[in-house]
């Protein structure tokens, strides 16, 4: 089941949600890089450990982009900038 998530950064803090990758709990942070002018996610476990930091790369309607292609097996999660919203499939 796919679950949907309103992107909605702030300036007094990094924009965060919680999700479920491969079976395991993750807490996501979309961080603003000021050189690259554009989004990153940064994963990072339970533990606080960083799994990922790749840029927010949006996908198209009716195509998907998985940001985390290579990192989890059957997980993804896409970016919909028409939405504005995360869509992540555990």
């Amino acid at each position: 089941m796919t679950t949907f998530v309103d992107f909605v950064p702030s300036q007094q803090a990094p924009f965060q949600f919680q999700a479920t990758f491969d079976t395991n709990l993750y807490t996501v942070y979309c961080t603003w890089n000021m050189s690259g002018q554009r989004y990153y996610v940064n994963v990072y476990d339970l533990g606080n450990n960083l799994v990922a930091c790749l840029p927010q790369v949006g996908s198209p309607q009716g195509y998907d982009i998985n940001i985390l292609a290579g990192y989890f097996t059957t997980s993804t999660l896409v970016w919909r900038p028409a939405n504005n919203q995360f869509e992540i499939s555990p």
